[in-house]
């Protein structure tokens, strides 16, 4: 996620700098063709006009639904988090000798709410990180700078395998040993931790340390977990219809292909200035439209570990921090750090 209030100018330039330079180049080329009477034909501004008009039309609808995803994958996670803090509530308040045939000691009753919380923790990490599992349509499947960019990200920051480094050191710190390797077998292991949690807590009904009403609450906020995870799978498994997306930019190179044939030589008509700035101001409109389009394209994917996704290493940390203070711990790992105005 970008931090920064605005986005400086070097890096809007570093960002587009190729794109600029090829808007350049064909602007440049199509002046010099008419500037030696290579080509002597332009085409009337009325029809590029609307098609301008229709592009910017298609491309401001494509950018619009690339926000609600975004904005949908961030709203989601903020339910993760206020969820979550119910469930660190529960656990502290539910889990008690009150219904207890036979009682428990205090430590006991602490190791079974620390093993109900860390679990938590674990379903958090293991589901930010089954959601960075690259998809052939995300960018760093691609080729290109961009897929490289993409991966730096990710290196950097806890690449997207559940068997990754990162997400093992985090697994193996809140899961039992022989429940860590069970569970990271399987193929969805965030959905068989929800699972394992749905278990322990039949067996702590069983055994009188919560009642009925509080294992149907604690169970129905498991079911939200799921509800929650469920969504987040969606916007990350079924891409913006690629009629949208790929149309899009079709529309907008056909727009720029035109755009010359007829602003070029209408600027020339105010002679030898008019030559000269016909380059710079036919290539900044195909860049207007290279922007919109780009930032459509950056949006529309909020799970593939880039600087404008959503910050999951950062709302997983914050969690694991509220959670483990309700358990009374102290040595509690740092808030994750804003890094060049990017948090992850």
């Amino acid at each position: 996620m970008q931090t920064a209030k605005t986005i400086s100018f070097f890096k809007i330039i570093k960002w587009t700098g190729f794109h600029i330079l090829w808007l350049l180049i064909f602007s440049g080329g199509v002046a010099a063709l008419y500037y030696f009477k290579i080509i002597e034909v332009s085409m009337p501004w009325l029809p590029i006009s609307v098609i301008g008009t229709a592009v910017a039309f298609y491309v401001g609808f494509k950018n619009n639904q690339s926000y609600d995803r975004m904005w949908e994958a961030r709203k989601i996670w903020g339910g993760i988090v206020n969820d979550s803090r119910t469930w660190g509530m529960y656990v502290d308040g539910f889990v008690t000798n009150l219904f207890s045939n036979t009682e428990v000691s205090e430590k006991k009753i602490h190791q079974i709410k620390k093993r109900l919380i860390y679990r938590h923790i674990a379903w958090l990490y293991a589901h930010r990180s089954q959601l960075l599992v690259p998809t052939p349509w995300e960018h760093v499947s691609q080729g290109g700078p961009v897929a490289r960019k993409a991966r730096y990200y990710q290196k950097k920051f806890g690449i997207g395998l559940v068997d990754d480094e990162y997400t093992r050191t985090e697994l193996k710190n809140f899961l039992p040993e022989d429940e860590h390797d069970r569970l990271v077998a399987n193929v969805n292991t965030a959905t068989q931790i929800i699972n394992e949690q749905s278990q322990d807590l039949q067996e702590l009904r069983a055994q009188g340390l919560i009642e009925d009403f509080r294992h149907m609450r604690m169970a129905e906020l498991l079911r939200s977990f799921y509800a929650l995870q469920g969504k987040n799978e969606r916007i990350k498994k079924f891409p913006l219809p690629r009629q949208y997306a790929n149309m899009s930019r079709i529309f907008v190179w056909i727009f720029i292909f035109l755009l010359p044939f007829s602003m070029i030589p209408e600027l020339m008509k105010l002679g030898e200035t008019g030559f000269w700035l016909s380059v710079p101001i036919t290539s900044l409109i195909g860049w207007v439209y290279v922007m919109m389009e780009l930032v459509g394209d950056y949006s529309e994917n909020p799970f593939q570990g880039m600087a404008n996704d959503i910050p999951m290493l950062s709302l997983c940390r914050v969690i694991e921090i509220d959670l483990r203070e309700m358990l009374g711990e102290k040595d509690l790992p740092p808030g994750v750090k804003i890094k060049n105005n990017i948090l992850m």
